[in-house]
């Protein structure tokens, strides 16, 4: 893949700095900061990145960038990068926060509680904004709320830019474009492999999930809201699967992915189709989840925590002891740097669709096309790639994102960029596994 050179996006004195990471001594936000220490340091003289990191306390955010500085070998980063104390319970600090910057990464979770401050200060003051959010309710609204604001400012606001939901939303478009044809039909199979240690995730991401499927009914209301009428359905309707299966595309057993691919996808295709006529594409989602044990264990602990959710105490507990209702997956201290780097993970999109010059509704599907992506460690290594990739995209090719800003998903505001690109030459590899068509009689 090639990656395009485009000039960064001027910095001036009314704004000093091209990107501010926004809760950068949380667990995920020192991460975000090493990602955008690396690129800094690998930009040119004459293009070089300008950034500062932000938080509510001063000695948090100097005592990261010193840990940053020691595991990077950049001493030069405990000293020369600035700091902004801002705080999401206070508009003025945010404010001034959003006035020194032209895009914000936003660390700062349960989106659901801490998030919708940090957009309204964007928007208000000028500074795009990109989160790695991965919780619907929260991006569906701010798309309902902040939308129409956001294009009359000229603000791009771009939730959901880490694992959720770049990979998925990404993925579906790198695989209809080496479709020849039309594209009707997606499901993609996600797979992590970890080492010796296992794989584990922060108590934020549990957090959020707990506080999501205890409010499912909210994001049902919400969905009301926009009034949308169903998309087309092109050749044969795709049927979701069961709750368990046995998956013979992975060799193992499957479960329908919870998290918010599924309706980010769905919301791309819906802006693809309606703005740019794209025929649009049938989507699910799956994760395997490895052998009977597993299958045992799983329906064990998601009945017991569907159980829970439900009632106040439950969620206390939950949220209290994540360690032990989630089986050891989330904990309050997260991975160990171990447990990552031991850790990577492979998407693979299944598709079918209709064959240059075949009419779609004379008949069935008649080519299938088979994709993935593969990277490192999907919480905090692949995650703050892209998150990080998803900024520079903003800051060199804003003319190639839609109209003049607005609320987006991954796949709508990048889908004319050389994202993908960046990713390819960052740590994700994309690839086409193998393409077919049916022969004629």
């Amino acid at each position: 893949m090639i990656l395009h050179t485009h000039k960064m996006e001027v910095v001036t004195s009314s704004r000093p700095y091209h990107i501010v990471v926004f809760g950068a001594s949380g667990f995920t936000g020192k991460f975000v900061v090493e990602e955008v220490a690396r690129y800094a340091a690998d930009s040119t003289p004459d293009n070089r990145l300008k950034w500062a990191v932000a938080g509510r306390s001063e000695q948090r955010l100097k005592g990261m960038l010193e840990q940053v500085a020691n595991r990077l070998a950049m001493p030069e980063l405990s000293t020369d990068v600035d700091i902004i104390i801002a705080d999401v319970s206070s508009k003025e600090s945010l404010a001034v926060m959003c006035q020194q910057a032209l895009v914000i990464l936003n660390c700062v979770g349960p989106y659901r509680f801490y998030g919708e401050p940090v957009v309204a200060a964007c928007v208000e003051n000028g500074a795009h904004y990109i989160d790695i959010c991965g919780e619907p309710q929260f991006l569906e609204r701010m798309q309902l709320e902040y939308h129409n604001k956001a294009l009359a400012k000229g603000v791009y606001v771009i939730g959901s830019c880490g694992f959720d939901s770049i990979p998925a939303d990404l993925g579906i478009l790198y695989t209809q474009s080496h479709f020849k044809g039309t594209l009707t039909a997606v499901e993609s199979f996600l797979t992590i492999s970890s080492g010796p240690e296992g794989s584990c995730g922060h108590d934020a991401t549990w957090q959020s999930a707990v506080h999501g499927f205890a409010d499912s009914s909210s994001l049902r209301r919400l969905r009301k809201k926009f009034d949308h009428k169903p998309l087309p359905v092109v050749g044969t309707k795709v049927r979701p699967r069961g709750f368990v299966f046995y998956s013979k595309e992975i060799m193992q057993y499957a479960i329908p992915f919870m998290g918010s691919d599924p309706s980010v996808v769905k919301r791309t295709q819906r802006f693809l189709y309606r703005e740019e006529c794209r025929s649009p594409i049938q989507y699910c989602a799956y994760v395997g989840i490895g052998g009977f044990c597993s299958v045992a264990k799983l329906l064990c602990g998601g009945l017991l925590f569907w159980v829970m959710v439900k009632f106040r105490l439950g969620r206390k507990l939950l949220t209290m002891f994540p360690r032990f209702f989630s089986f050891g997956m989330f904990s309050k201290a997260g991975p160990t740097i171990k447990q990552i780097e031991d850790t990577c993970f492979n998407m693979t999109f299944f598709g079918e669709g209709y064959s240059e010059g075949t009419d779609p509704s004379q008949g069935p599907p008649n080519a299938k096309i088979c994709t993935e992506i593969m990277g490192a460690e999907p919480g905090y290594v692949a995650t703050v790639i892209a998150m990080v990739q998803a900024a520079v995209t903003v800051l060199k090719e804003k003319y190639s994102l839609p109209r003049r800003g607005g609320v987006y998903t991954p796949g709508s505001a990048f889908h004319k960029t050389s994202l993908i690109d960046r990713l390819h030459n960052h740590g994700f590899k994309f690839s086409v596994r193998h393409y077919e068509e049916a022969t004629k009689a």
